[in-house]
């Protein structure tokens, strides 16, 4: 090590962990910087994450998992792209197992502090629709619902496969979000299962999820094939 290399330099080119990597890269994904279809070299992502070969060939790894991209080999990744059938597919399998979570989690008789999370991913969908609307906004305390309603269900494996399944559909989600009517219902829908758990109504809280999750799903994929959108 040279003494005299400021701190910050040597910082700036520490190895980064591979669960640093996978963190960013999937944020890229996510977000789009990574479009459907699109193909990057492992060293593309080396150089732009800053990163050691080797952090990034795991996270492509674990990415695949995941269903995010695919590795293609000796010629990087591509990002995974969804089809309408495959966005059909999501939502069956998110009806399957979010009102299971939402079962487990009412089966508990949370108090209303133990899920101030969700209360308060209530109040910001409706407070994002109240005056002009920001959809954004709605759409990432919509987001911060469903995840947290996984996370308090009690079950890591369950709650691990919400979560996986919620990410591939990120993107369709996002895209078709200005497309959608303004999600008024689904705000309410939100706020109605929240009240279930809190009294302690399982199969309400239950029967009011599944008909939220099949109604969503439903009306997602109408619009990806009202808009002739083949891929996501």
């Amino acid at each position: 090590m040279d003494p005299n290399q400021p701190l910050a330099t040597m910082a700036s080119r520490a190895p980064r962990s591979t669960d640093t990597v996978y963190a960013r890269l999937k944020q890229h994904i996510l977000d789009n910087r990574y479009p459907p279809g699109a193909q990057i070299l492992e060293s593309e992502v080396a150089a732009e994450l800053d990163a050691s070969r080797t952090p990034v060939r795991e996270a492509f790894v674990r990415l695949q998992q995941e269903g995010l991209l695919e590795i293609v080999p000796r010629h990087g990744v591509r990002i995974s792209a969804l089809s309408p059938d495959d966005m059909r597919e999501i939502y069956e399998v998110l009806m399957s197992l979010e009102p299971t979570a939402v079962e487990l989690l009412a089966a508990r008789r949370p108090d209303r502090a133990e899920l101030e999370s969700l209360i308060a991913s209530c109040d910001a969908m409706e407070a994002a629709l109240a005056g002009e609307p920001d959809l954004q906004a709605w759409a990432a305390a919509d987001e911060a619902f469903h995840l947290n309603l996984a996370r308090l269900c009690g079950n890591k494996r369950l709650a691990a496969m919400i979560m996986q399944v919620w990410d591939q559909a990120h993107r369709a989600r996002m895209f078709t979000l200005s497309l959608r009517p303004l999600p008024v219902r689904s705000t309410e829908e939100h706020r109605a299962v929240v009240e279930a758990i809190l009294a302690g109504d399982v199969e309400r809280a239950r029967s009011i999820y599944h008909a939220h999750r099949k109604r969503g799903g439903n009306e997602l994929t109408t619009i990806i094939e009202r808009h002739g959108i083949q891929r996501l």
